[in-house]
């Protein structure tokens, strides 16, 4: 059975927004592993809409090997795209759901293959509900936002997670590993 992992970047104030933070070398080159070792990713309209950036860099290289690299990554892992606005979409390596959150993700569970990880703010929460993630990885930035969306907004029980590995890169950023 295959793990569906959270991965996601923050803030040091809890803010979930990919356009907090400035990701160095080492954070591509991690994320580009990562992906490099997934089935898929799934993602919610507004950050599929965000990662489509990496398009550009993959057709046409920016000569900053990281990022390129991660650009090819991006540009070949699978993505299932959840999205009640989304009539297609045009990315050869994305898809729409068409079914909804909690179905899909489980038959993704219980198939064989590699990992399944979730890159969206709101798919992370809606999982969390559902008690359908088997692993957290919190990439935190050494960034206070001040404002934006917290990551665990509107989350009304407790829910006690276990550190099971951290990692820490030159930047400052840190990456703690949870298991539920």
């Amino acid at each position: 059975m295959r793990k569906i992992i959270a991965a996601i970047n923050m803030t040091l104030d809890g803010i979930s927004d990919h356009t907090t933070i400035i990701p160095d070398e080492e954070i591509h080159h991690h994320y580009a592993d990562l992906l490099s070792n997934a089935d898929a990713i799934l993602y919610g309209r507004i950050t599929y809409q965000l990662m489509e950036f990496w398009r550009t860099p993959a057709e046409n290289p920016s000569g900053k090997k990281s990022m390129d690299d991660f650009a090819l990554v991006m540009n070949k892992t699978p993505k299932i795209v959840f999205s009640h606005t989304l009539k297609n979409v045009d990315w050869e390596s994305a898809k729409l759901a068409t079914r909804s959150i909690e179905d899909e993700v489980l038959d993704l569970k219980q198939k064989s293959g590699k990992d399944i990880f979730v890159g969206s703010r709101s798919l992370i929460l809606q999982l969390m509900k559902l008690n359908l993630i088997d692993e957290y990885q919190f990439c935190i930035h050494p960034v206070i936002a001040g404002n934006g969306q917290l990551l665990f907004e509107n989350i009304n029980e407790r829910i006690i997670l276990k550190l099971v590995k951290t990692k820490t890169f030159k930047g400052g950023a840190v990456i703690l590993y949870f298991e539920r």
